[in-house]
């Protein structure tokens, strides 16, 4: 008797789990059916932004006060959807062409007391109860809230994410990694869901279950398929030419994601330019180094400020193609090539700011790494590190005329140059920049060290500048890596327009040079400033002299170096330079296999 009523029992609790399973499954799906308001709200800005679809179909932006009552915003929202209402019955009217017209329409023709009657009701919901119109926006518009206009309900979402900026390259090749640049706000790229289509070729056969199509009266180039890629980056093969990508992308955070956004690149997929000089390059760094290694790179990108002028052209690289100096080319090559590298490490010259923001970060930070940023003039410097590795902890950029003049660690230095007043405004009138970075191992915390990167005075006169130069860059390194961060190793790169013969070079290996030395006349002797300096650093050039890091039509030689602490590091391999034959398969650099006249140092380096 006890064990049948029991059996009863247990299936009326069954029965009645399997009931509210049903209604809690009806109530997730009638969740998921609701239209979404999206509601951006931060504590540092005095309006939050509302923003939702009306029954007429168009997209509704509302900024409101957060301390304004909720009721005001309710009465805005209900003005707005009358008005939508009254669009959409005109429209109904049109198509019929009847005389008169029933709903929105009606109401909004027979004066203010009808249409006050017609009105939709618009209430928000917070929890299943009615919010009072008293309460503060800030605090009436939470996550999971309910708001009703007339028959329709929307799922309140507050602060998801959300892009405040996408979009894709201007130029894209077979062959080249596109990466999308894209900001977010409440979450994160690796949470995000990206999948990429390309166009159906006209005349495509009709589409399977993968493809996609925003309208059937479209042109062909409005058809999709998907590619099958769902990731951030998509390299196109040589398939891909002559069609044009879609990206479609949901940003999320790990816990939640918000709305989608779809954008479609400008320009179909053009075809690549063939073996590059990195590509043999890219076989030596196909993984990241384990821990123990730091792979570092240093390149002078070939500004776009320089490469975009008559002159460069016609007189410095008269026999590169023009389409070849064009940015967006170049980028696509920059781009490669840096991520090929798998680096550690980046330390870039010649880096315009836009090109920074809009095509090294992008492109670098979906491969794992993150960038800092340090303009000159017009262009500037741009260090780069592996995030899995390495955590900033400060920087400490200068510019070498307003240090040497206001630090008191150059006194001494400037002291000396003052006695030849023509040699000191020369130095001065020079806007080069040291940007320093201390890194920190995200693995071993006791290990730190100090990135410095720069690109030193040009002219090829300019020997003594690029000394007194170089003497200020190794104080401050000093300062930094002894004084601020005691005993930290030292990596400096950078373009130093120097090349092993000069005075430059003889300082920083063999740590001193004299006050005879031929570079302290290097634009005559009305500029001469002969004078000693020392420097305590044991430094190396960790890929040694090459016969040349910069080949121009009427110049090549070493001008560029990775300068190593000795005491702390060593130099495990250094990543081949490319063949002369692949620098001079267009005569010189740039070209379309190279972005830059100027060649990439390459190497790994390990702790001691």
């Amino acid at each position: 008797m006890w064990r049948l009523l029991g059996r009863v029992a247990l299936r009326g609790v069954r029965s009645v789990v399997e009931r509210c399973s049903r209604a809690e499954a009806a109530t997730d799906e009638a969740v998921r059916a609701m239209e979404r308001a999206v509601v951006r709200c931060v504590p540092s800005e005095p309006k939050l932004s509302l923003s939702f679809a009306l029954a007429d179909g168009s997209h509704k932006n509302m900024q409101r006060d957060q301390s304004e009552p909720l009721g005001r915003a309710l009465s805005r929202i209900a003005t707005n959807a009358l008005k939508g209402h009254a669009k959409v019955a005109a429209a109904k009217k049109n198509r019929k062409n009847r005389a008169h017209s029933s709903g929105g329409a009606a109401c909004a023709a027979a004066g203010p007391e009808a249409a006050a009657a017609c009105e939709p009701v618009v209430k928000l919901y917070y929890r299943e109860e009615a919010v009072a119109e008293d309460v503060l926006n800030v605090d009436a518009w939470q996550d999971g809230a309910v708001l009703q206009i007339g028959d329709v309900k929307y799922k309140v979402e507050r602060n998801p994410p959300a892009f405040t900026e996408l979009q894709l390259p201007r130029y894209i090749m077979a062959g080249f990694p596109v990466c999308p640049k894209l900001s977010l706000e409440f979450g994160d790229s690796a949470s995000s869901v990206f999948r990429w289509y390309k166009e159906v070729k006209p005349g495509a056969a009709e589409l399977g279950d993968s493809g996609l199509a925003s309208s059937s009266h479209s042109l062909p180039s409005s058809t999709w398929t998907e590619t099958g890629v769902e990731e951030r980056v998509y390299t196109p093969s040589n398939a891909d030419i002559g069609l044009r990508l879609k990206l479609h992308c949901t940003p999320g955070n790990g816990q939640r994601f918000g709305p989608s956004r779809e954008l479609e690149s400008v320009c179909p997929v053009e075809a690549g330019p063939g073996t590059c000089t990195f590509d043999h390059r890219h076989l030596y760094t196909k993984k990241v180094t384990e821990n123990s290694f730091i792979r570092t790179v240093s390149y002078n990108l070939l500004a776009d400020t320089y490469a975009q002028t008559e002159f460069s052209r016609t007189v410095l690289y008269p026999y590169c193609a023009p389409y070849a100096l064009e940015l967006d080319y170049r980028q696509n090559l920059i781009q490669k090539e840096l991520t090929g590298y798998n680096a550690d490490l980046i330390c870039l010259q010649e880096v315009d700011r836009a090109v920074f923001t809009d095509s090294l970060v992008p492109a670098l930070e979906a491969f794992g790494l993150e960038g800092v940023f340090r303009i000159k003039q017009h262009e500037g410097l741009a260090t780069f590190y592996r995030k899995s590795k390495f955590s900033l902890l400060s920087q400490h950029d200068i510019s070498f005329q307003e240090a040497l003049q206001s630090d008191p660690l150059h006194k001494e230095l400037l002291e000396k140059l003052a006695l030849n007043p023509l040699a000191q405004e020369k130095v001065l009138q020079r806007s080069s920049v040291l940007q320093i970075s201390v890194l920190q191992s995200t693995k071993d915390s006791s290990k730190k060290i100090c990135v410095a990167n720069t690109h030193l005075y040009w002219h090829p006169k300019g020997g003594y500048i690029r000394l007194i130069q170089m003497a200020v860059a190794l104080v401050h390194i000093r300062h930094v890596s002894c004084n601020l961060y005691p005993g930290i190793p030292v990596i400096f790169c950078g373009d130093f327009n120097s090349t092993p013969s000069t005075g430059m070079y003889h300082f920083v290996i063999n740590g001193n040079i004299t006050e005879d030395h031929e570079d302290w006349a290097s634009n005559g002797e009305e500029e001469r400033c002969n004078m000693s300096l020392t420097h305590l650093f044991k430094l190396k050039s960790a890929c040694g002299e090459p016969a040349y890091t910069n080949y121009v039509g009427g110049f090549h030689g070493c001008l560029d170096y990775i300068f190593i602490d000795l005491n702390a590091l060593e130099v495990e391999q250094v990543i081949p330079l490319p063949s002369h034959e692949e620098v001079t398969t267009h005569q010189a650099l740039p070209s379309v296999s190279h972005p830059s006249d100027h060649i990439a140092l390459v190497c790994d380096l390990k702790w001691k």
